[in-house]
């Protein structure tokens, strides 16, 4: 079954046809005219309520078809979830930072909507699990302990918004309690501070030299804060490790793992939730108390953040994260293969053309067409 996606337009996407949302969607509606300075910035594949799919050439969402339909879905998601798909699939175009979050673990996810049912709307985790297509940046999950450490001996209004002493003893015995005694001094200070500290930062800034400016991270901490005036989030970089991923690598963000998407294309799967706690780079509401009480603060190398998958044949590897929620298999066949059985799943699963073409049970696939596979359905290429 082929779908029609949903296109969201949130401010932070690429604008024109230099989004990869934009050009997706046109390529399989050739109608829809391209704005040039209109953001396009996810388009979802799925039943999510807020976007979702419909198959062509039927009146009917994707949602209304697993709904009459649920064996489409296979037993096993059935057993665990019900007759819904358990997640959705995205292309994301960001062009300007998104905020820094958290998603919370299902039994915590459970207790925050019972408690603050208008800010976490549903009691479901939201793991998920991001792919580039273009070069593509990120934070992800805190540096090691040693690299913030030296952040403190390098960055001195750090030391002043978090101060001297909390640092002091952060850098003579770096732990897990004093990084979230710290974490948590800097994500509280006050707008006065914080203004302070901008401004005495861009005024040493402009002195270094351009060796320095790069170890102290200076173009991407301008670049947020000219995305993101007097945010403290900006001061986030030198806590969070920040990742140049290249087309086709992976990373993967549990429950409490600190991260922002910064810039780039990618495809995402999660799960079907829209819980996010936030604490900065955004005008949104912030809640940095429950942000701060949950995060996981072990620090990890950036390279560890690297999500990697694992071969199923020769043109198929798989991204399995530990949910049972959604993993992703990446097929890339090469020219000269005439055809190709995809491998038999036993639950419902999208299939999405990023690049190339092919034919698939009299469907012309090419780039921006999706399909809805049922439990079961043999599908050859």
């Amino acid at each position: 079954m082929e779908l029609i996606p949903s296109i969201q337009t949130y401010d932070w996407g690429k604008c024109g046809d230099a989004s990869k949302v934009a050009v997706l969607f046109k390529n399989i509606k050739p109608d829809f005219n391209i704005e040039p300075h209109k953001p396009y910035a996810e388009l979802w594949m799925g039943t999510h309520v807020n976007g979702p799919s419909f198959v062509k050439h039927l009146e009917k969402s994707l949602y209304d078809i697993v709904t009459e339909q649920p064996s489409y879905l296979g037993n096993s998601v059935q057993d665990k979830f019900g007759n819904n798909l358990p997640y959705l699939l995205k292309v994301l175009s960001i062009q300007k930072a998104l905020s820094i979050q958290v998603h919370p673990s299902k039994e915590h996810a459970e207790k925050l909507h019972v408690e603050q049912p208008k800010i976490y709307k549903d009691p479901n985790h939201k793991p998920e699990l991001a792919i580039a297509l273009t070069p593509f940046e990120a934070l992800c999950g805190f540096r090691p302990l040693t690299e913030i450490a030296n952040f403190f001996q390098v960055i001195p209004e750090l030391r002043e918004l978090i101060g001297d002493n909390l640092c002091n003893d952060f850098i003579k015995q770096s732990s897990e309690d004093l990084l979230k005694e710290c974490f948590c001094k800097l994500m509280t200070c006050s707008e006065d501070h914080i203004k302070k500290a901008f401004k005495k930062a861009f005024q040493r800034f402009a002195l270094l030299s351009s060796h320095d400016q790069v170890a102290q991270l200076v173009e991407l901490f301008e670049r947020l804060y000219k995305q993101f005036p007097d945010d403290i989030g900006c001061f986030v970089v030198y806590f969070l490790n920040y990742l140049q991923l290249k087309p086709l690598e992976a990373i993967y963000l549990g429950a409490n793992l600190p991260h922002a998407y910064l810039s780039g294309d990618c495809v995402e799967c999660m799960a079907c939730s829209d819980n996010v706690v936030r604490a900065g780079l955004t005008p949104k509401f912030k809640d940095v108390e429950t942000l701060c009480a949950m995060l996981n603060y072990q620090g990890e190398s950036a390279s560890a953040k690297i999500f990697k998958p694992f071969s199923e044949n020769e043109y198929t590897e798989v991204f399995k994260p530990p949910v049972p929620d959604f993993a992703i298999a990446k097929i890339q066949v090469p020219n000269g293969v005439k055809e190709l059985p995809l491998i038999l799943r036993d639950s419902g699963s999208i299939l999405l053309v990023t690049s190339g073409t092919a034919m698939a049970d009299d469907i012309g696939l090419f780039s921006g067409v999706s399909l809805f596979l049922p439990a079961g359905k043999l599908l050859k290429l």
